[in-house]
């Protein structure tokens, strides 16, 4: 860590020396002004503009629509005003419209997109043109707010304490928004410059206008922005804001067959905001409690690697994008989840509990407290810093099943050339206090440190990115033994030639990546790339990484056409090609892919695709689980989807999907139809299912070893269907009082026969890399049933002050026998078993001085 630091400050001295004469890009054009008025008097904040500071103001009327004819002068005209004092800043905006009896008020709960209309207002105050914040409000009141990072990032999670008052007139609606200083970060300077810009949607005509003009097809958003000057005399207070809360909680513990239990548990904590000092501010909690958020989906992993699960907790989420840094990461595969910070490793569920046999133990690790210090400097330096300390968890006979852990991260990027250019670290660190239960399993200490780059040129066109990690986790032999043996890395494997050692105390790896893009200008687009992760290479114990010991070239093109014809509002085409192979040469994949996505004329969109891969000679080296390499054969994924128009009060969508391969003896679809009804102005529902058949003829079974310890590597063939339905309904009596409610029931159910054993993977012919294996007569079948509920009503009583009433419901069922039930038989059969509760009451008040 001290190495880090070191590394930050000379990255700011360097930063001191380049920004300080930093030039727009080359060509760019001037960015629009608008000037800012001093409010001697406050305005009211009600929606009207007949405050004497609004008389005063300049508007602003040069809007122009970007979407759907970039560039085109807007239907109806927008004008906006820009006031400021020493603790506010005022936005006005008048949104004109001929016939202002349809403009549809739709009320929902804060941060929920509704069909109706918008007004948008961001702001980047530091004026970096990489961060900023985004304050939205629709004609019901309902409000909006993101924190942008790297120019174009919106994290939603982020929550303001600002106020919006919105009217409807004979001209159309208004919106006058307050928004204090003290939630917004800038340079402490004698006069401010602010990127300023106003995004105007008619949803009605599903058309969007802006100031000034955004280019859809130039890269970023805070670089895109407007300026408003005139700024003068504010000052950069140390602001404090506390947020202290109580929980109380009525739950359900399972202590054997047929006993429950159901304690009372009262608790408390508190949240806090500090300036430190312009630039970084700290958030902190201590003894958090996450009751409000929903539960996980269902699921049944029949795979070698971990599902990831989305973030949720809104003191982990609002500034992630400080802390990122991707692994793995490009336009053909999925950027959202192997990241070198996965903060669901922070209170995790013990990784030694074993809920079927101790159902009464700790389901989550306790977080004692966790403090994150977040910040931009006027040099461009980013920084991020999160420590958390979370408890030592015991099971029902007082042997550990999760260790006191403290958990550690420092990412700082630092800009060049106005964000064009930037260099980025990153050092994560994981310390266990392990004992005599724990360290045989788990890691003791897991450091990874790394470093990127970014260059954009060609007026941003352009850009390079290259990343480069190293990482190296150490623990007793045992529990290093284990983590070569893990999923991520089976250096194990008979035909590897990786390495394992199990006397090994520690493991050592490292990632590397380069890309070459082109994401702005014109209708093309387009990016190559190549990655390598080595076979040491482990990043999970505060990271997500799916396997090491691979490397990857792809490549994706674009076709965008934003200009509507008569066919078309927008069509986008895309073109991918990618060829993974182990670190060690061995090929696993040559795939190609194409897809493509249209909005029609009726605001429908429609998308279709499809993947065909298993080019040549590859092979599975994971598909046995730790054994050897199986050869594979051709593959073909298509799929498809339509999704109706988001104003219709039903609104329906649909996806299809499909799979072949194993020469057709594998086989898969699926479908998810779905429906959501905005009942009233105040009530939206939807409802949606999803059912899917498949058809495995090589789904690994076990790795069994015999007597004469030969292990023998098997697979059978398994037909499984899954079936999920999701009902959701949101109720918002205003924009301060919401009622939530989600349900999920899942039931997913197989039989296994044929088994075998691996007999020659590599062979050509599939019949030959089998043979049959009867030391099992029957493989056997499972059926498994959850259910997932949440119903949430949130008060906010006051700016930043809530109340939260939660009930929360599990049910599971898992069975060894397929059953002849249908889906209605088998969600009988789940709500015939007991339930588990949770009643929550949440209350938070918010302090700001």
């Amino acid at each position: 860590m001290l190495a880090l630091l070191t590394a930050l400050t000379m990255f700011q001295d360097l930063a001191a020396r380049t920004t300080a004469g930093a030039a727009p890009r080359p060509n760019a054009p001037a960015p629009m002004t608008m000037s800012a008025v001093h409010a001697a008097r406050p305005p009211v904040i009600d929606g009207r503009d007949d405050d004497e500071v609004w008389q005063a103001a300049v508007p602003i009327s040069d809007f122009l629509e970007f979407e759907p004819n970039e560039g085109k002068a807007p239907r109806f005209k927008t004008e906006a005003r820009v006031a400021y004092d020493s603790k506010n800043f005022y936005v006005f905006v008048r949104m004109f419209d001929d016939e202002p009896a349809k403009i549809l008020k739709l009320l929902a709960r804060r941060d929920v997109r509704t069909p109706s209309d918008q007004i948008k207002i961001i702001l980047d105050s530091y004026h970096d043109r990489r961060s900023g914040y985004e304050f939205g409000v629709n004609p019901a009141g309902v409000k909006r707010d993101f924190a942008i990072s790297n120019d174009g990032d919106e994290d939603d999670a982020w929550d303001g304490v600002w106020e919006a008052k919105t009217t409807v007139d004979s001209l159309g609606w208004t919106a006058e928004f307050k928004i204090p200083l003290s939630q917004l970060r800038y340079a402490n300077a004698e006069s401010h410059t602010f990127g300023f810009g106003i995004w105007r949607d008619i949803d009605r005509y599903k058309e969007r206008a802006s100031w000034p003009l955004y280019r859809r097809n130039a890269p970023g958003l805070s670089s895109q922005l407007g300026e408003v000057t005139n700024i003068r005399g504010l000052t950069s207070p140390r602001r404090l804001e506390l947020s202290p809360y109580v929980v109380t909680k009525n739950i359900t513990l399972k202590r054997g067959e047929n006993d429950f239990t159901h304690p009372q548990r009262l608790t408390g904590g508190m949240d806090l905001k500090y300036g430190l000092s312009s630039n970084l501010t700290i958030d902190a909690t201590v003894n958090p409690d996450f009751g409000q958020v929903e539960a996980d989906p269902a699921v049944l992993n029949l795979g070698a690697f971990e599902t990831f699960f989305q973030e949720r907790r809104p003191f982990f989420i609002e500034g992630s994008g400080l802390l990122s840094f991707p692994v793995n990461c490009y336009t053909v595969r999925d950027c959202g989840s192997e990241n070198l910070f996965y903060s669901r490793r922070i209170g995790r569920t013990p990784s030694l509990r074993d809920g079927g046999a101790d159902p009464a133990s700790p389901s989550a690790t306790t977080i004692f407290g966790a403090a994150k210090v977040t910040g931009r400097t006027p040099g461009g330096l980013s920084l991020g810093v999160l420590n958390a300390m979370t408890a030592g968890e015991e099971d029902s006979d007082g042997a550990t099943i999760e260790p006191r852990s403290n958990y550690a991260i420092v990412r700082a990027n630092q800009d060049f050339r106005k964000g064009e250019t930037g260099i980025g670290i990153i050092g994560t660190m994981v310390n266990r206090s392990l004992d005599q239960w724990t360290e045989s399993s788990l890691r003791s200490t897991a450091l990874v440190g790394g470093a990127d780059f970014r260059h954009r040129f060609k007026q941003g066109r352009f850009q390079v990115t290259a990343r480069l990690v190293g990482s190296r986790v150490s623990g007793g032999a045992d529990a290093i033994a284990a983590t070569q043996r893990s999923a991520v890395h089976y250096l194990h494997r008979p035909d590897g030639n990786l390495g394992y050692d199990p006397s090994r105390t520690s493991l050592a790896g490292s990632f590397g990546q380069i890309q070459f893009a082109k994401y702005g200008g014109g209708k093309l687009r387009f990016e190559t790339s190549y990655q390598r992760v080595s076979a040491g290479f482990e990043s999970n114990d505060l990271g997500f990484l799916r396997r090491a010991d691979w490397q990857s070239h792809a490549t994706w093109a674009q076709l965008a056409f934003n200009k509507p014809d008569l066919f078309f509002r927008r069509l986008s085409w895309n073109v991918n090609e990618w060829t993974d192979w182990t670190s060690g040469g061995m090929p696993l994949e040559r795939a190609v892919n194409t897809n493509v996505h249209f909005e029609l004329p009726n605001s429908w969109w429609v998308h279709a695709g499809g993947t065909a891969g298993g080019f040549g000679e590859v092979y599975c080296d994971r598909c046995s689980r730790g054994g050897p390499a199986v050869r594979t054969d051709r593959t073909f994924f298509p799929w498809g989807g339509i999704e109706g128009d988001s104003r219709w009060v039903i609104v329906p969508s649909i996806w299809l999907d499909g799979g072949r391969w194993d020469g057709g003896r594998s086989k898969s679809y699926s479908v998810s139809p779905n429906l959501q009804f905005r009942v009233s102005s105040r009530m939206n529902a939807s409802l949606g299912m999803s059912f899917s058949k498949n058809t495995d003829d090589r789904q690994w079974y076990d790795n069994i070893t015999d007597q004469n310890n030969v292990t023998h590597y098997t697979f059978a063939h398994l037909e499984q269907r899954t079936t999920s339905m999701s009902l959701r309904l949101n109720y918002t009596a205003s924009p301060e009082l919401t009622l939530q409610a989600y349900a999920e029931p899942f039931v997913s159910k197989g039989r296994y026969s044929n088994l075998r054993e691996l007999a020659n993977g590599r062979a050509p012919d599939y019949a030959d890399r089998y043979r049959a294996y009867t030391a099992i007569a029957d493989p056997g079948e499972f059926n498994v049933q959850q259910f997932r509920s949440n119903v949430v009503l949130r008060w906010e009583y006051r700016p930043g002050s809530a109340l939260f009433l939660v009930w929360q419901q599990g049910r599971e069922y898992n069975n060894d026998r397929y059953g002849t039930s249908t889906f209605r038989g088998d969600i009988g059969n789940l709500f015939n078993q007991h339930a588990d509760n949770t009643f929550l009451i949440k209350a938070s008040y918010w302090l700001n001085r």
